[in-house]
């Protein structure tokens, strides 16, 4: 399955003030997830951002909010599954019907809130990819484990360019030109 802006939903995972300097990798984690972001504003894909237990873990970096606009949906969650969560849950069954059928999953931690996101998901019928370099743990091996258990599922496996270039599907239009600057 190719990813298509028009069938996508970008889900953007706790990627907060208080957890992501801890992230192996942080800014490039970071960097992949603005340019995720950006990407799906200039193609109005929607954007739905989770906040695991803001009031400890602090609320997402604000660059990251600025770059996903105004019609982000913002939500603070207990569950470690964006899936397990009712209005998180609510928010992409609402979009379903309105033809998002595929979820796209950055964040942090790949395996816990990532990985449980992405099967639930799955598991809930979704066409589900996780952008693998815009996902991190603290620990590096526990990153490279859940990426490798996602791998082995029907859980499909990105990179940044590839989400970009399938939504742009095509270069010399003006598409391709506004997001040049993404790709360089």
């Amino acid at each position: 399955m190719l990813l298509t802006h028009t069938d996508c939903h970008l889900v953007i995972v706790d990627i907060q003030e208080k957890l992501l300097p801890a992230m192996a990798g942080s800014a490039g984690v970071l960097r992949n997830a603005l340019r995720l972001a950006a990407a799906a504003r200039h193609f109005g894909v929607p954007v739905t951002i989770s906040e695991q237990y803001p009031k400890g873990i602090g609320h997402t970096v604000p660059e990251l909010l600025e770059a996903a606009g105004p019609d982000a949906a913002v939500v603070e969650k207990m569950e470690f599954s964006c899936a397990r969560n009712e209005a998180l849950k609510a928010r992409a069954d609402a979009l379903r019907r309105a033809g998002k059928t595929q979820l796209v999953l950055c964040g942090i931690e790949a395996h816990v809130c990532v990985l449980q996101s992405a099967v639930g998901f799955a598991d809930l019928g979704y066409g589900v990819a996780v952008v693998f370099d815009a996902v991190s743990s603290r620990a590096t091996a526990s990153c490279d484990l859940a990426l490798a258990r996602l791998a082995r599922s029907v859980i499909m496996p990105v990179t940044t360019e590839m989400v970009l270039f399938e939504w742009l599907q095509r270069a010399g239009t003006a598409d391709f030109k506004a997001l040049l600057g993404l790709i360089k």
